[in-house]
C-alpha cells in the first residue's frame, strides 16, 4: 500500500496505545490484515508498516479506520483515526459494527440518518460487503440483551436535530428538547408511521418515501433515544427503531443502495438486541440473508439464515419458523441444492401448518401467510428450474396475495413468466412479461426493474420470435 511522505514529528498518541494493548508492531500489522479480510480487503501490512506509522506516516484509504477499530477491540472502549493521530477518512465499512453498547448504537445509527438525509449521495454507492455479514451475525448470536437501556434524570447529550443549514424544520421538533421523556404515545407514533411507509413501499417501491423515512428517523427518532425513559419503555422504544431502521434498509435495498441498506440492516439488529427482541433480530437476519440472495451470495445468505434460526430456537411462533426456513430454502435454491432446499421447503411448509387461529403472530411476520409461502416455493422452484411446479406455486401465489401488495404480485408474475418460457409456452410468458414491464413503470423500484430485465435476459434465445417481437413491441410503448 502506499503511504504519504512521513511528518516531522513521531506519533506518540499511537505509541502509547500500542504499549497499552500490549501490541509487538508485527501483532498489530497481523490483526490489521485479518480484519482487513473481514471486510474484504487484501492489505498484507507488516511490522515495518507499524514503523512507519509510529515515525509519523498515514496509511491511505481506510486503514485508519481499521486500526481504530482493532483497538477498540482490543481495549474495550470505542476509539477513533484521531484518538491514535492518523487522519481521518470515511471508511467503505463505516456502519457494519455492532455497538458495544446502546448508547454507542444509537450514535452510529444516527450519522447514518444524518448523512442519508442530506446530500451525502456517495453513501448511497457503497458496496455491499459479504466480508461485513460474518461479525454482525456471530455478535448477535452470542450477544445477550443489555443489561440497562432506560436514561433517568441523567444529563442527556444530545446532537442538535437542526441538521443543516437551509432544511425546514420538522413537525413537532420545536416541542422535543433535551432530555424529553419519552411516552407510551411517542412509541406509538413510531409504529404507525412504520406502518404507513411499509404499505407505501409494498404498492409503489422503496424509491418512493425512502428519504422521508430516513428524515423522519433523523429528526423524531433520534431525539427519543436521546431522551428519558425508563426501562419498559426504553426496549419498546428500541424496538420501534429497529423496525424503522430495518424498513430504511429494505427500501435501499430496493433501489439498489445494497452496502447502505446493508449498515441498515446491521444497526437495526443491533438496536433489536436493545430491545431484547430476540425473534424479531432473527426477522433483521433473513431480510440480509434476502438480500444476499438477491446479490447472487448463496452461501452466506445460507449461514445467515441459519443463525436466525439457531439464534430464535424453538420459540418463536411457527409463521416465524416457517419464515426462517423459507429463507434458507431461497439461498439453496439460488445455489441448485435440490435436497437441502427441498428440505427447507417441507419445514417451512409444516411450520405454516401447525399455526392456529388465535396465535400471536408479531406484527412484522403477518405478511407471511399462505400467499407469501406459495411465492417462495415458485422462486425456489423456477430456480431449480423445475418449471410446472414453479408455475403452480406462482399461480396460486397470484390468486391469493392482496392487490396492496403490488411489487410482490410483479416479482410473482416474472417468475410465473420465466416458468411459463421454461415450459415452452411462449405466449403466455410474453403477455406475463408484459403485464410486469407495465406494472414496473408505475414504481420506484430498481428490483421490479431488475425482474423485468431478467426475465428479457432469459428470452434471447427466443428474440425472433413473433410473441417476443410484440413484447419488446409493448415494453418499448411504455416509454
Amino acid at each position: 500500500m502506499t503511504e504519504r511522505p512521513a511528518q516531522r514529528t513521531p506519533n506518540r498518541q499511537l505509541a502509547a496505545l500500542i504499549a497499552e494493548a500490549g501490541f509487538s508492531n508485527a501483532g498489530l500489522a497481523r490483526r490489521v490484515d485479518q480484519l482487513g479480510l473481514e471486510h474484504g480487503l487484501d492489505l498484507r501490512y507488516d511490522k515495518t508498516s507499524v514503523t512507519r506509522w509510529l515515525r509519523g506516516q498515514q496509511p491511505r484509504g481506510t486503514t485508519p479506520a481499521l486500526i481504530a477499530e482493532v483497538f477498540t477491540r482490543r481495549l474495550g472502549r470505542r476509539l477513533t483515526a484521531q484518538d491514535l493521530g492518523l487522519d481521518a477518512c470515511a471508511p467503505v465499512y463505516a456502519g457494519l459494527e455492532f455497538a458495544a453498547t446502546p448508547e454507542e448504537a444509537v450514535d452510529i445509527v444516527s450519522g447514518l440518518w444524518r448523512k442519508d438525509s442530506g446530500s451525502h449521495a456517495e453513501l448511497r454507492k457503497i458496496a455491499f460487503t459479504p466480508a461485513g455479514l460474518v461479525v454482525p451475525s456471530r455478535d448477535w448470536l452470542i450477544g445477550r440483551p443489555d443489561d440497562r437501556v432506560g436514561r433517568g434524570d441523567q444529563p442527556v447529550v444530545r446532537v442538535p436535530v437542526q441538521g443543516r443549514p437551509g432544511v425546514p424544520r420538522q413537525l413537532g421538533q420545536a416541542e422535543r428538547g433535551p432530555g424529553q421523556k419519552v411516552t407510551g404515545g411517542d412509541i406509538s407514533a413510531l409504529r404507525s408511521v412504520g406502518e404507513l411507509f411499509r404499505t407505501l413501499d409494498d404498492a409503489y417501491g422503496g424509491g418512493h418515501a425512502r428519504q422521508a423515512l430516513v428524515r423522519y428517523l433523523e429528526h423524531e427518532a433520534e431525539p427519543m433515544l436521546r431522551g428519558t425513559y425508563g426501562e419498559q419503555t426504553g426496549r419498546r422504544l428500541f424496538a420501534a427503531a429497529s423496525d424503522l431502521t430495518r424498513l430504511a434498509g429494505w427500501t435501499s435495498y430496493d433501489i439498489a443502495a445494497h452496502g447502505l441498506a446493508q449498515r441498515y440492516f446491521v444497526q437495526a439488529l443491533r438496536l433489536a438486541q436493545a430491545a431484547a427482541d430476540r425473534a424479531y433480530g432473527s426477522y433483521v437476519l433473513a431480510t440480509m440473508s434476502r438480500q444476499a440472495v438477491y446479490l447472487g451470495h448463496g452461501r452466506e445468505a445460507v449461514q445467515l439464515a441459519r443463525v436466525a434460526q439457531q439464534g430464535v430456537g424453538t420459540t418463536a411462533p411457527p409463521v416465524v419458523q416457517s419464515l426462517l426456513h423459507a429463507c434458507e430454502a431461497r439461498a439453496h435454491g439460488v445455489l441448485g441444492e435440490v435436497r437441502a432446499c427441498t428440505a427447507s421447503l417441507v419445514r417451512a411448509e409444516r411450520a405454516l401448518e401447525a399455526a392456529r387461529p388465535g396465535d400471536e403472530v408479531p406484527h412484522w411476520a403477518r405478511f407471511f401467510d399462505e400467499a407469501q409461502l406459495a411465492d417462495e416455493f415458485g422462486h425456489c422452484h423456477r430456480d431449480l428450474q423445475q418449471f410446472r411446479a414453479a408455475a403452480q406455486h406462482a399461480e396460486r401465489s397470484l390468486q391469493l396475495r392482496a392487490p396492496a401488495f403490488a411489487r410482490s404480485r410483479l416479482f410473482c408474475r416474472v417468475v410465473l413468466a420465466s416458468a411459463r418460457l421454461g415450459l415452452g409456452e411462449l405466449d403466455q410468458a410474453c403477455q406475463l412479461g408484459a403485464e410486469a414491464a407495465g406494472a414496473a413503470t408505475e414504481m420506484r423500484s430498481v428490483r421490479a426493474i431488475e425482474y423485468v430485465r431478467d426475465f428479457e435476459r432469459r428470452l434471447e434465445p427466443y428474440k425472433d420470435a413473433a410473441p417476443v417481437r410484440g413484447y419488446r413491441d409493448k415494453v418499448a410503448a411504455l416509454g
